[in-house]
């Protein structure tokens, strides 16, 4: 994919050389280098950490990132990026565009691009997501020095930004005039000084992407779908951490967004997956005036669902979903307010049972021209159920219950909360938390009872400590990652380097289940067998089998392979101290031996963890 930047290019000419410091005008200012620009320590930084986002080797970097942040610290040298408002200070704008860069990547790892595509497209098409991300996020404000700004140099002339770069000492001022929205307008004016002919090459072999960039670059955000709303939530948040707000909020999307996708994620099920109006096995059923489905099916199917498809934030708890759907005005409510229901249904055939069920308008899910015809039986409303756990019997071709084992809802789109003793959080801290400071106490005392568990009772498949370093890692075969695929050990690690090249599973991030540690990759445990879990609720019965809980069936079948490392004493599960810009933690997980297993290219290390010895 990145060939194309591979070959050599000219060398840029070089600017000339300015006269010295001593000869300047009082009020003007030196233009600089990009080296220049760029080497204090926060700048330096935020390169670093847009670096890690990217998971590119240095070369590669070079070409798609370095080349155009210097072209913009170039052209935009010392001047604000407002004039009383946010970055209102010499440089500013380059602080600003460096910001909103990260956090543009930071919000993109959210999000599976293009929407809709199959998987394999959208692994084929991320690096060039992710750049025009990064691109768009970079140019949303380069058009400010074009029309707010009156810049004058040394020789009395008059800059304009399409001139090219500074190269004699300059001063400015703000245009009385301006308009405020103009900026945007002029975006088109100027991208071209930071994306060469090869860029836009690559970029333009993407439809997709094509169009909505395009629109980005034109200023017309509410045409540009996705990447419109990634480059507003990110410029919302450098914004507000540089007036002293909470970039955790200022970043998370709004509540219509994911009432959308929970409608979107329905309305799939409703069409691909879920059964209604069966004369007996039915996961739903349509009256006239309402659309009633089993709340566990539905509940658990919604859930994987929206995990495949790289949303994360979704609740493992039924409860908890329910909760979610009814307060974003989905589900019709009880006479008592809750969002469950108890009913009878019964069949034309004289079949009849019991449910718990959630009730939705018709109208939410179909327009009046596609509603499928109505169900010949009738449902009929018991007494309201009570607080205590749902369960079900297991209808014929629905799914058995899955494992009540949950991991703590996450909002991956969230950076790490501010630290309460900080009145002005920097932007460093919240984006270079490359993982979670919250303690995770059950989730650690669940690892240590896995780990001391797994480590007693080894598969004879398992191979001996000492025959790991020198012994050949077994590959596991190619497996399918669908939903509908048998679960198994091969299943899961097809399924894990499936949704790291897709970006579903977000690496070295806050709250990130793999990791890129010692050169190979390290999974996190529990949790990366329990996001498998919550997205393949099939596993709930073949762990019921064995009474294991869902995550510690996937977790064995991993164990089985033998594709992990093992510490000298024998042990399964390595420690890591997590040392972040706040406070440390402990991560317990599995070390695999060769890290292609997870990775397509081996990304950076994570630089804030560090494997510790049978700990």
């Amino acid at each position: 994919m990145l060939s194309l930047f591979q070959r050599k290019r000219p060398p840029v000419a070089a600017a000339p050389s300015p006269a010295p410091a001593t000869d300047l005008p009082k009020g003007l200012m030196r233009p600089q280098a990009a080296a220049s620009l760029l080497a204090t320590p926060r700048r330096q930084k935020l390169l670093e950490h847009i670096w890690q986002r990217t998971s590119l080797s240095r070369k590669q970097f070079a070409t798609l990132y370095r080349t155009p942040l210097e072209r913009y610290a170039e052209l935009v040298q010392q001047f604000p990026a407002s004039e009383s408002h946010h970055h209102a200070y010499p440089g500013g704008m380059l602080d600003h565009g460096l910001e909103i860069v990260a956090y543009s990547l930071k919000l993109r790892q959210s999000h599976l691009l293009p929407i809709g595509a199959s998987p394999e497209d959208q692994a084929a098409q991320s690096e060039a997501w992710t750049a025009a991300v990064a691109y768009a996020a970079l140019l949303h404000d380069i058009g400010k020095i074009a029309v707010d700004l009156h810049v004058e140099l040394a020789d009395g002339s008059t800059w304009h930004p399409w001139h090219g770069p500074l190269h004699q000492p300059y001063r400015f001022r703000y245009r009385d005039d301006r308009e405020y929205r103009l900026h945007s307008a002029a975006t088109g004016l100027l991208y071209r000084q930071l994306l060469d002919r090869d860029l836009l090459d690559w970029l333009s072999g993407y439809p997709s992407l094509w169009a909505p960039l395009l629109y980005v670059l034109a200023g017309q955000y509410e045409h540009a779908g996705v990447l419109g709303e990634l480059v507003v939530q990110a410029d919302r948040a450098s914004v507000a951490q540089e007036l002293g707000g909470d970039p955790a909020r200022a970043m998370a999307a709004p509540k219509h967004a994911l009432q959308r996708k929970l409608l979107d994620g329905l309305r799939y099920l409703l069409k691909e997956e879920l059964k209604l109006n069966q004369p007996e096995a039915s996961d739903g059923w349509l009256t006239e005036d309402a659309l009633w489905l089993v709340s566990k099916t539905v509940s658990d199917k919604l859930r994987a669902h929206l995990l495949s498809q790289g949303i994360d934030g979704i609740p493992a708890n039924n409860t908890a979903v329910f909760n979610v759907l009814q307060d974003h005005g989905m589900l019709q409510p009880t006479s008592d307010g809750k969002a469950v229901w108890r009913a009878t249904v019964t069949s034309s055939t004289g079949w009849s049972h019991s449910f718990t069920l959630l009730r939705l308008a018709p109208a939410l899910i179909w327009e009046s021209s596609e509603r499928p015809a109505p169900f010949a039986g009738m449902v009929a409303i018991e007494a309201v159920p009570t607080d205590a756990p749902l369960t079900q019997t297991a209808i014929a071709g629905t799914l058995p219950p899955v494992g009540q084992d949950a991991r703590p809802e996450v909002s991956s789109s969230a950076l790490v909360p501010p630290s309460a003793s900080q009145d002005v959080p920097d932007v460093l801290e919240d984006m270079l938390a490359m993982v979670g400071t919250s303690d995770s106490t059950g989730m650690q005392q669940d690892a240590k009872a896995v780990s001391h568990e797994a480590d007693a009772t080894q598969s004879d498949t398992s191979m001996p400590a000492s025959a790991s370093a020198s012994s050949p890692s077994p590959m596991p075969p190619t497996a399918p990652s669908s939903a509908t695929a048998q679960p198994s050990g091969e299943h899961f690690m097809a399924w894990l380097k499936q949704g790291i090249a897709s970006r579903r599973l977000i690496i070295n991030d806050t709250k990130a289940l793999v990791h890129t540690v010692s050169d190979s990759a390290y999974l996190v445990s529990p949790g990366v067998f329990q996001r498998y879990a919550q997205e393949h609720p099939q596993i709930g019965a073949l762990a019921k089998q064995e009474s294991l809980q869902d995550w510690q069936w996937a977790q064995k079948r991993f164990e089985k392979l033998g594709l992990h490392r093992k510490q000298a004493s024998g042990l399964n599960i390595w420690n890591c101290d997590v040392v972040g810009p706040r406070k440390s933690r402990r991560l317990h997980g599995y070390l695999l031996k060769d890290a292609h297993l997870a990775f397509v290219e081996l990304p950076p290390n994570n630089p804030y963890l560090s494997l510790t010895q049978d700990g």
